[in-house]
């Protein structure tokens, strides 16, 4: 028998990560769809040979459900994801884990009573140009790090969401919380925290809502853009940007300064990976096109999580990982308010 599977959520994540992946991967069966709009879990289920829940309580209580993709919008992650933990399900979070950081403890202590694996879906520690860099920098190839600088940037989640639209729940300050810090930002700060060994200690940040307008064409309540300048743990310094307003092609690069050379991730169109020696001597590794909003290719999220829970191992972002990034996060949008220098 099979994996059964239950998705809480039927927006665009669903439909073009979560619901295909699940649908690809060998050992799951089953996939029944749940959302507050049922014509929207209906559509997913014709799609992808699914069955809809009425409520979200019926996928808690069927015992059949082993596995939970919780993928509503972020305001809601807390109160579903912790009943699907207790109700004795493996759970795989969508990012951020939460909006504050007493409702991301309320997740991590349900999957410590519950027993059952919690992943949350910060995905870009699966792409493999990254997890190459990951094993550069841990051999000593290129020296210790020195510093860094990151960007994630594309032309705005209306043009992402399912219906294109600027009512899009993105920017709404109740139900994002953070804007594209949120959305983007907190992508990249778990990437560093993966790729350096490292965490990020202090902070400071400038944001704006400098061009996107909500559905009555008034700026919207989050920031579209937020640049910081950040210091971990072990003394590294650098600097990140995110922004919804890289209009023309997206941006998701990442350069590693070290002792003895370069690392540039995702940085040319023709090698995912290059490693720039202090002699001038250069590497280029070709290992797979990275995932865009035009190009989706499979995260490996979703076979990370089933071999988790099938092989009963640690996930790759734990519940852990996911809270140090979250307060990455709100310590970044504090940094950026109050004009000040924040230590997480």
């Amino acid at each position: 028998m099979g994996i059964k599977v239950g998705i809480i959520g039927c927006g665009s994540i669903t439909k073009l990560r979560h619901a295909p992946e699940y649908k690809a991967n060998p050992y799951v069966d089953e996939i029944i769809f749940y959302d507050r709009n049922p014509e929207r879990a209906t559509g997913l289920a014709n799609q992808f040979g699914g069955s809809v829940a009425q409520t979200v309580e019926q996928l808690f209580a069927d015992p059949t459900v082993e596995v939970i993709s919780d993928c509503s919008s972020n305001e809601f992650h807390h109160i579903y994801s912790t009943q699907a933990l207790l109700s004795g399900k493996h759970v795989l979070c969508e990012k951020p884990i939460s909006l504050t950081v007493e409702h991301a403890n309320e997740i991590v202590e349900a999957g410590k009573i519950s027993g059952k694996r919690l992943m949350v879906d910060h995905n870009q520690r699966f792409t493999r140009a990254h997890q190459k860099a990951k094993e550069i920098i841990k051999n000593g190839e290129v020296g210790k790090v020195l510093t860094f600088r990151t960007t994630f940037g594309h032309s705005g989640p209306e043009q992402w969401s399912v219906n294109k639209s600027n009512a899009t729940w993105f920017f709404k300050k109740e139900r994002s919380g953070f804007g594209v810090a949120g959305d983007l930002g907190i992508h990249k700060v778990d990437l560093l925290h993966y790729l350096l060994d490292d965490e990020i200690e202090t902070v400071s940040a400038f944001q704006g809502a400098l061009d996107k307008v909500n559905e009555n064409g008034e700026p919207i309540e989050v920031c579209d853009n937020i640049v910081c300048s950040l210091k971990t743990k072990k003394g590294r310094l650098g600097t990140a940007s995110f922004s919804w307003t890289y209009y023309g092609e997206e941006d998701n690069s990442t350069i590693i300064y070290c002792e003895k050379g370069i690392l540039k991730i995702y940085h040319s169109e023709a090698y995912q990976l290059e490693v720039i020696h202090k002699n001038g001597e250069k590497v280029h590794y070709e290992l797979e096109k990275i995932q865009t909003n035009d190009n989706q290719t499979n995260s490996g999220v979703i076979d990370a999580f089933i071999d988790c829970v099938r092989l009963d191992q640690e996930p790759i972002v734990t519940g852990n990982d996911a809270l140090s990034s979250l307060k990455v996060i709100l310590g970044i949008m504090e940094a950026a308010e109050k004009g000040s220098v924040i230590t997480i």
